[in-house]
């Protein structure tokens, strides 16, 4: 686990670094790092879609990675061409590391237990690219991994209007400490579409402490709208992945 924490702190301090130095972003010494969408093609081929609507081709890697689809990554990548065969970039991949990403869970009497209801704090949440994106704190005592999970909770008695309101929860599995970490995790929205509209307004709901709060967000799914929206996308400090 300790090798895991320090790759992605490491990785907080390679941006940062770049953000300093960005003269030539062909060059071979200059990196990015960012979130991004594995998009599979076989025979452990893959192309990535960045949060701001670009696409990559890794024409060269220096980590074996084996795609999958559905899956959220943190990529640390060097540009090598600007727009290219249909793709915004071809890259060459320096390192990439999974984002545990899951689908929402409908809430139910068989898994109300497992789900949990234990106090998190939500340092930011977004959408990119069909999925929500949390930043988060846990108390975590180095015993067992954390439950973590998106809920539609269909009994939840204040029910906002013409939003689709979410908990966001979390299951500790009786851990008392009071340390807390930081944590990231994706949400597939995509089962949220609706024909009839091109957005949806999102309420996240989670329990801080001995409160409730509430994080508003609306999730806009009309590509040609969102071509003219460039995505700014935060890079969060994860100090650990002990959750799943």
């Amino acid at each position: 686990m300790k090798s895991a924490v320090w790759r992605f702190v490491l990785a907080i301090v390679l941006l940062v670094a770049v953000s300093c130095n960005k003269k030539d972003e062909h060059s071979l010494g200059e990196f990015h790092i960012d979130i991004a969408t594995v998009i599979p093609l076989g025979e452990n081929r893959y192309t990535l879609l960045l949060d701001n609507g670009k696409r990559l081709w890794p024409a060269a890697s220096d980590v074996r990675y084996s795609p999958a689809g559905n899956q959220r990554v943190f990529v640390n990548y060097t540009t090598l061409s600007g727009e290219q065969s249909g793709y915004d970039h071809y890259v060459k991949i320096n390192d990439i590391w999974n984002i545990l990403t899951k689908k929402i869970i409908g809430q139910t009497p068989q898994n109300t237990d497992s789900i949990g209801n234990n106090p998190v704090k939500i340092n930011e949440a977004w959408v990119g690219n069909d999925y929500l994106n949390i930043d988060f704190m846990f108390n975590y005592g180095g015993t067992r991994p954390h439950a973590i999970n998106l809920v539609i909770n269909p009994s939840y008695p204040d029910a906002t209007p013409n939003t689709i309101d979410l908990e966001f929860r979390h299951n500790a599995y009786g851990s008392s400490s009071t340390r807390f970490y930081e944590g990231f995790v994706c949400f597939d929205l995509k089962p949220l579409q609706r024909p009839d509209v091109d957005s949806v307004k999102l309420a996240i709901k989670a329990k801080e402490g001995n409160e409730e709060k509430t994080y508003r967000v609306v999730y806009r799914y009309n590509q040609a709208a969102l071509r003219n929206i460039i995505a700014e996308t935060p890079i969060p400090v994860v100090a650990s992945n002990e959750y799943y």
